[in-house]
């Protein structure tokens, strides 16, 4: 982590002390005061602990609080002034996340610190809902103790919720999107669990549509954090979920994207490929022709990956024939793009195509991604960008591509990413002794570890 990312986690430790107006004496003795509502009270002394939290905010030498007072930070600062639990996006706890971050903690112990947040803010059985805005919570907290209050409304404010999250992807760690995630995904499984008539019958489809993009954006999110596990459990929910609306383009998106990990998180294809064949049959079933050209591309990719020219060519061009059809009235019709697919092309053409085809491909569609949301995305295609450059002789140049890479990897934790820039790192071997390539093992150790 370098001095400037640091000196940023310090500055927002200093500035959500004194947004609330607390000296340093007062932010000591309010973690004292956690420490003791947990049960474990400090061995410190009042002055002790205010000199950890000066460390914590030095400008010119700011350390990192420890797994424990970062457990204590995180208690106080769920908290607003006024007692009320909140822990959604622009919170005080958020950019708590982000400063430990910033001074150098690791994406999977802030993966332990949310879950151990969770914990113990949502022991009564409802701070969970504290992850929502005021008016959300108490809603979905009625439809929760009486699921035949469940309407409309309370749907809607569940699916803005999925759509905040996901607007994260990019902008934040994707710890950060599972706690905007964990509310909903709970809520859904406690509505699904109901029977009807509990749950309005008519409400049924629109909650299992919810239920499907939360379960899946979710399910993604543990991927990139690492939790295989919780991931295949997690798209396993989402497809049963997708199955309850009665549209089965909704059931294709969650195939692809568990396509897509099982890709990264297993050795061969076969898996993926099973899954990409399950999404294009319900891709050709629904009524979005936006999923049958991601699904298309998709498999384009797998059969191109798999040394099948010709399977990958036919998909391809299936997937532009889709592409380039009327999407007016498409459920999903922002889902997928030209960019986007202008990524596969490029994906299609490095392995069972020419090189000089594959940069192309891959600079256009990087350059079409400028949105937050898309810098996870951008960052994959740059990585194979790189590649292809390896191929065509131009290591130096692939290598100032990657250094780009590694900052994006690191501010958003993204795991497939992280996969294809090592990957790129391996094809530069041959000139590991070129100092162009020893500048990027420097970037990559600081900003991701060895």
């Amino acid at each position: 982590m370098s001095a400037h990312d640091k000196s940023i986690g310090a500055a927002t430790l200093h500035r959500l002390r004194r947004s609330r107006g607390w000296s340093l004496r007062d932010m000591a003795r309010a973690l004292i005061d956690a420490a003791a509502d947990l049960g474990h009270p400090l061995d410190a002394d009042l002055a002790s602990v205010q000199r950890s939290v000066a460390r914590w905010e030095s400008d010119s030498k700011p350390i990192l609080p420890g797994e424990r007072y970062q457990l204590l930070l995180a208690r106080v600062y769920a908290r607003t002034c006024d007692g009320h639990v909140s822990l959604g996006a622009g919170s005080d706890v958020a950019e708590l996340l982000d400063a430990l971050a910033h001074l150098g903690e690791g994406e999977r112990r802030l993966v332990e610190l949310r879950t151990l947040l969770v914990k113990t803010t949502t022991d009564d059985g409802g701070g969970l809902l504290a992850l929502l805005g005021p008016s959300t919570q108490l809603a979905l907290s009625r439809a929760l103790a009486d699921p035949s209050r469940l309407d409309d409304s309370v749907l809607d404010a569940m699916r803005i919720a999925v759509g905040d999250a996901n607007g994260q992807v990019g902008s934040v760690p994707f710890v950060r999107v599972q706690l905007l995630l964990a509310p909903i995904v709970e809520s859904c499984r406690r509505l699904l669990a109901a029977s009807v008539p509990d749950v309005p019958e008519p409400l049924m489809p629109g909650l299992g549509a919810v239920a499907a993009q939360a379960y899946t954006l979710a399910a993604r999110a543990a991927f990139e954090t690492r939790d295989d596990e919780a991931s295949r459990a997690l798209y396993a929910e989402a497809t049963a979920a997708a199955g309850v609306t009665g549209s089965p383009w909704r059931r294709a998106v969650v195939h692809m994207s568990h396509a897509l990990v099982t890709l990264y998180s297993t050795s061969g294809g076969k898996g993926a490929q099973r899954l990409v064949d399950a999404a294009v049959r319900d891709a050709r079933a629904g009524e979005s022709v936006t999923v049958r050209a991601r699904a298309h591309a998709l498999q384009a990719e797998i059969a191109a990956r798999a040394g099948s020219e010709k399977h990958a060519m036919a998909a391809l061009a299936l997937a532009w024939y889709d592409m380039e059809r009327d999407a007016e009235g498409d459920p999903a019709a922002s889902s997928f793009s030209a960019a986007h697919l202008r990524g596969f092309e490029g994906v299609t053409a490095l392995h069972v195509g020419d090189a000089t085809d594959a940069h192309d491909y891959f600079a256009r569609s990087a350059a079409s991604m400028s949105a937050p949301r898309e810098r996870v995305q951008r960052a994959i295609v740059s990585t194979d960008q790189a590649l292809a450059l390896i191929r065509l002789g131009d290591p130096h140049a692939a290598a100032v591509l990657l250094h780009d890479c590694v900052d994006a990897v690191s501010a958003t934790g993204g795991r497939v990413a992280s996969i294809r820039l090592r990957n790129a790192r391996i094809d530069l071997r041959p000139w590991r002794t070129q100092d162009f390539v020893a500048d990027l093992d420097d970037h990559l150790i600081e900003s991701l570890g060895p």
